[in-house]
């Protein structure tokens, strides 16, 4: 139950030619403190609850609980959340052995794009896509849960 992953800015579209599968993402978080995070999420007709842990030091490995659970109240719990819920898009990209998940934002975060792959290994290597940007793993302000509280139209 640890999630490995690397997180990087997207700088071109070349990436949606080369997507097997994309998936519409509602989510909101009932706590985003820097100990843990509960997030709710609704992908397509699937409703899930996860719980997070604290990152280590360089921000690509923390623990990570998952289950799956009752749309209609998942969308009632969406309710409870705080500040703003986040849509998405997210598009799967195969890459060798790994998958790249791609998440267009929607709404609020407009304008970000931000690709994530996941590891067994925090150092293992992967091939680097032509659309692949400046890696920001371990950046705060590029967590879902920050940007749940404040969104990137207001960054600028």
């Amino acid at each position: 139950m640890v999630e490995i992953e690397r997180k990087f800015l997207v700088n071109s579209w070349n990436f949606i030619n080369e997507s097997h599968n994309s998936n519409k993402i509602t989510q909101g978080y009932l706590n985003s403190s820097a100990e843990r995070t509960v997030r709710i999420r609704l992908k397509n007709k699937d409703a899930f609850i996860t719980v997070k842990g604290k990152s280590n030091s360089s921000g690509t490995t923390r623990f990570e609980w998952e289950k799956k659970i009752d749309y209609n109240e998942a969308s009632q719990l969406l309710e409870l959340c705080e500040d703003f819920v986040i849509s998405k898009t997210r598009y799967l990209v195969k890459n060798g052995q790994h998958e790249f998940e791609i998440d267009v934002f929607h709404g609020e975060n407009e304008g970000l794009i931000i690709a994530e792959i996941e590891l067994k290994d925090e150092n293992e290597a992967f091939a680097k896509p032509d659309w692949l940007g400046e890696e920001v793993t371990g950046q705060i302000e590029y967590y879902n849960s920050y940007i749940a509280k404040k969104p990137y139209k207001l960054w600028k």
